[in-house]
């Protein structure tokens, strides 16, 4: 069964890569969502930008030279290719600038997480107080203009309400992101955030993080984990809800599914668990339903 992972960091891991088009190939994917991600920690602010730019020049060199196919709307992902959408992790990498949000999607921006780990121009991020500040909602308006789907992994629960109430019945995403009832973890999605994201029509990507999962680090604990992480977001959600989204290259390796080339194993775990029915919507279906909506 083909695969579609919502969020990798492999356009700025540095190291040996977790996520490259032989595993790709080898676990099946259909489609890989690459974030450029901005790590506020390390770049000024007014050198933000400059870099997202630069980073989607580096997507485009890397798509080339690995013959990933570039996709910016739902029609144009093929059956038969590896095909790679571009996504940004990090909203203040535009700066507080709408025009600088435009450029990003001439660029082939199709997805941007509003927040990463510390405030920004548009909001706060989990763990904190606060929601979208002015800007951010006016950011959210025009994201859902353009058709950039808006991704509240990172972001705080005054957040995730915040961009529920500008979406309505226009999906957004949490594109890695796990279940805070099953692990407690400030990056976790409560209930209430599951199910305004399902209400919505978006989808959670299942982060592989082991951190985010279980205290189990072993093998066998992280199956178990993922598992129990998915039942209770298809409980909460609904079986429309849930996705996956690895954060491949932003995370240690997980014992359990250490890169892409794992996955026939956890979806023959998803499998017998749900059925091949409702696997097939976690591994595809659900994702190519959302990015329909980028047309």
């Amino acid at each position: 069964m083909k695969y579609i992972d919502l969020h990798c960091d492999a356009l700025t891991n540095e190291g040996v890569l977790q996520v490259t088009s032989e595993n790709l190939r080898r676990g099946g994917c259909l489609l890989q969502c690459f974030a450029a991600f901005v790590d506020v920690r390390k770049i000024p602010r007014a050198g933000r930008f400059a870099r997202a730019v630069s980073l989607c020049e580096n997507f485009a060199a890397m798509c080339k030279r690995e013959s990933y196919r570039v996709v910016r709307k739902f029609s144009e992902i093929e059956e038969g290719s590896l095909n790679a959408m571009l996504t940004v992790e990090e909203g203040g990498t535009i700066e507080g600038s709408l025009e600088k949000l435009e450029k990003l999607f001439s660029l082939g921006v199709r997805m941007m997480t509003l927040t990463w780990n510390f405030k920004n121009e548009i909001g706060a991020p989990n763990g904190e107080e606060g929601g979208l500040t002015p800007f951010g909602r006016e950011c959210v308006e025009r994201m859902k203009e353009l058709g950039m789907l808006a991704d509240v992994s990172h972001g705080s629960d005054r957040l995730v309400n915040d961009v529920a109430e500008i979406m309505q019945n226009t999906p957004f995403v949490a594109s890695h992101s796990n279940a805070r009832e099953v692990f407690f973890h400030p990056r976790n999605l409560g209930d209430g955030e599951i199910r305004r994201i399902a209400d919505s029509g978006g989808v959670i990507g299942l982060n592989f993080f082991d951190g985010f999962l279980s205290a189990d680090k072993s093998a066998a604990g992280q199956k178990a984990a993922l598992i129990a992480h998915a039942e209770h977001l298809i409980k909460v959600g609904g079986e429309n809800v849930l996705a996956l989204g690895s954060d491949f290259d932003g995370i240690p390796q997980n014992p359990c599914l250490k890169n892409p080339a794992f996955m026939p194993r956890f979806i023959e775990a998803l499998q017998k668990k749900f059925g091949a029915r409702t696997a097939e919507k976690i591994c595809r279906t659900n994702a190519l339903r959302v990015m329909s909506a980028l047309e």
